[in-house]
């Protein structure tokens, strides 16, 4: 089963260092100085700055350990960079100190990604529980995700439309909706979802990208190869023209 992304969502914040021999920190300064250095963790994170941002978190967590918020950030650095172990120790720690509908939320994902989809269940609907969660709409294509790995297609459907309803804006719940129908091979519900987001945004390369995994499943290319040459015409960037260039040609290869 082709995935489109599982949705991630993280908790942000941080700390200062504390060398042997300097005296202890009170606890109003430890906790301004975890602040600021889950700060920089975490703006490292944003730019990509992983090892920076291990540092940063990591001494956050030596100068105020066990907030949830820090272990949180910790367990996705952890997950950037491919050490589900870790991230999944981080993780329990943090719903450990205090479980949140944001760490559940995470957690989850994680758990999907790891194919154990009964337990990221269990954490997705613990998340969706708090009707104060503003990220709902994250946790419901989770659970849609976790429904699906478990062939429970009709209620995933049920979860994604639920998470468009919450939050019409964005297009990552029709995306996990259309691989929910090619994953059971219901070809012309998947097209016709992938054909509306690119009518709104022909510039979608998700959408064009499953649109492209229709056409060659069912071997008829020309249900891409327009919205291909409208991408073409609306992309600026040239290595997205080089990759539709190429998909066109591919496509017509196709017999």
């Amino acid at each position: 089963m082709k995935k489109i992304c599982y949705v991630i969502i993280c908790v942000w914040g941080l700390a200062a260092c504390q060398s042997s021999g300097v005296p202890k920190l009170s606890a109003q300064k430890a906790e301004k100085s975890a602040d600021i250095h889950y700060q920089i963790g975490i703006n490292s994170l944003y730019s990509g700055n992983l090892p920076k941002a291990f540092d940063e978190l990591m001494t956050a967590n030596r100068v105020r350990p066990n907030q949830p918020k820090i272990l949180d950030a910790l367990a996705y650095a952890w997950r950037l960079r491919g050490n589900t172990s870790k991230a999944e120790e981080m993780y329990r720690a943090s719903l450990a100190a205090q479980s949140t509908p944001s760490t559940e939320t995470n957690y989850g994902s994680l758990l999907i990604a790891l194919k154990r989809y009964h337990e990221a269940e269990v954490h997705l609907r613990l998340a969706l529980e708090d009707p104060r969660y503003r990220n709902q709409y994250l946790a419901l294509i989770n659970l849609g995700d976790a429904l699906l790995g478990q062939e429970q297609f009709t209620d995933a459907i049920k979860s994604y439309r639920q998470a468009s309803m919450m939050n019409p804006h964005q297009n990552i719940a029709k995306l996990h909706e259309a691989q929910a129908y090619i994953h059971v091979k219901r070809w012309n519900f998947a097209q016709a979802l992938y054909e509306s987001m690119l009518q709104q945004n022909p510039s979608n390369r998700p959408a064009l990208e499953g649109i492209i995994q229709v056409a060659t499943a069912l071997r008829q290319p020309n249900i891409a190869k327009k919205h291909l040459g409208t991408y073409i015409e609306h992309e600026k960037a040239p290595l997205n023209r080089a990759w539709a260039n190429d998909e066109l040609v591919r496509l017509g290869q196709i017999q």
